[in-house]
């Protein structure tokens, strides 16, 4: 028996291997062909704006993959960030407080929204996709009726210059320029530094341990004396504090909090994790993967921007892509 369970883990981690392979080789192939297909991009400051757009999307999928290994789905992680910065404006430009207070107060927003959900899936059984949909539906509501559906500045006649400059500066400022001489958005920085953590839990703790071990065999987890409803609601709460720092990071480069924005980026998320190679089905994934998926998407939007290819058709080619990463999936789980 452990010999066919070591073997199939082995089989799965030549498959993630292979997966991510694969999915360097089509990000490297992606960028060669819109470098030689337009002049204006492989250029640095479009480089550097790629990064800046995977930055958001790149936190909500980091926060996904969590999930989506256990086998699970959080189809409100985008109105969560969209609720999460409101509220961030509401604490900072309505209710006066600093801005460290606001930043806190959005992660602590996007976490409760994933605890909530958390607790419909493990405490009242309710399966992962409605229990996320109504949240989504809840979250996005809020964001209305809480900003009175009116974006949230953070520049008014009550603030001063500085505190608006400084809150902007979580995204668009650059630590490295002063550092280096380069100026690289902190956006960007972040993004990579909370995958370096993301990647350090699902590998290193036993939060990661037991994240796998729920999308790899929930009922065998159960029985081996493991509280899965705790695990599984810790797992949905860090998905959505990801969503709550994404929240933030939207906020502070558009200086304001947009109530209408959020919808549609949750499914972008999702495909990210899933061209990075995690499994629909759970039990299989790496936040170097993640990382990978997130940044095709990125890619191939601003290529086909650049290639002037109409809006619709972008949506198009985005669609087939998302098809072919989850056939890509359904072929991997078959051969394993």
């Amino acid at each position: 028996m452990k010999v066919a369970i070591t073997n199939n883990k082995q089989i799965q981690i030549k498959s993630g291997v292979l997966q991510q392979l694969l999915a360097s080789a089509s990000l490297i192939a992606m960028v060669l062909v819109f470098t030689f297909s337009s002049d204006n991009f492989f250029r640095f400051d479009n480089i550097i704006g790629i990064l800046l757009s995977t930055a958001v999307i790149g936190v909500l999928a980091l926060g996904s993959t969590f999930v989506i290994i256990t086998g699970g789905i959080d189809l409100a992680v985008g109105t969560v960030m969209t609720f999460s910065s409101v509220m961030t404006g509401v604490i900072i430009t309505f209710w006066g407080l600093p801005i460290p207070f606001g930043i806190v107060g959005g992660v602590l927003t996007g976490a409760l929204c994933g605890t909530i959900s958390g607790l419909a899936v493990a405490k009242m059984k309710i399966p992962p996709f409605i229990a996320t949909l109504a949240m989504m539906m809840i979250t996005k509501g809020l964001s209305l009726v809480v900003s009175g559906a009116k974006p949230i500045y953070f520049a008014t006649k009550s603030d001063s210059e500085d505190k608006t400059f400084i809150f902007s500066q979580i995204s668009m400022g650059s630590i490295t320029n002063s550092l280096f001489g380069i100026e690289i958005p902190n956006a960007i920085l972040i993004f990579f530094g909370l995958a370096i953590v993301a990647g350090l839990i699902l590998t290193k703790t036993i939060i990661g341990r037991y994240n796998f071990a729920l999308g790899s065999n929930e009922e065998a987890t159960r029985l081996s004396g493991v509280n899965v409803n705790f695990w599984k609601i810790t797992i949905y709460t860090i998905t959505g504090a990801f969503s709550g720092i994404a929240g933030i990071l939207m906020a502070s480069r558009l200086n304001s909090a947009q109530p209408a924005l959020g919808s549609g980026y949750e499914l972008e998320a999702i495909a990210a994790v899933v061209i990075g190679g995690t499994s629909l089905s759970g039990g299989q994934g790496t936040i170097v993967g993640t990382v990978i998926g997130a940044l095709i998407m990125s890619v191939l939007i601003n290529g086909l921007r650049i290639l002037s290819i109409p809006q619709e058709w972008q949506t198009v080619i985005i669609g087939l892509v998302v098809i072919g990463a989850v056939y890509a999936d359904i072929l991997r789980r078959r051969k394993a």
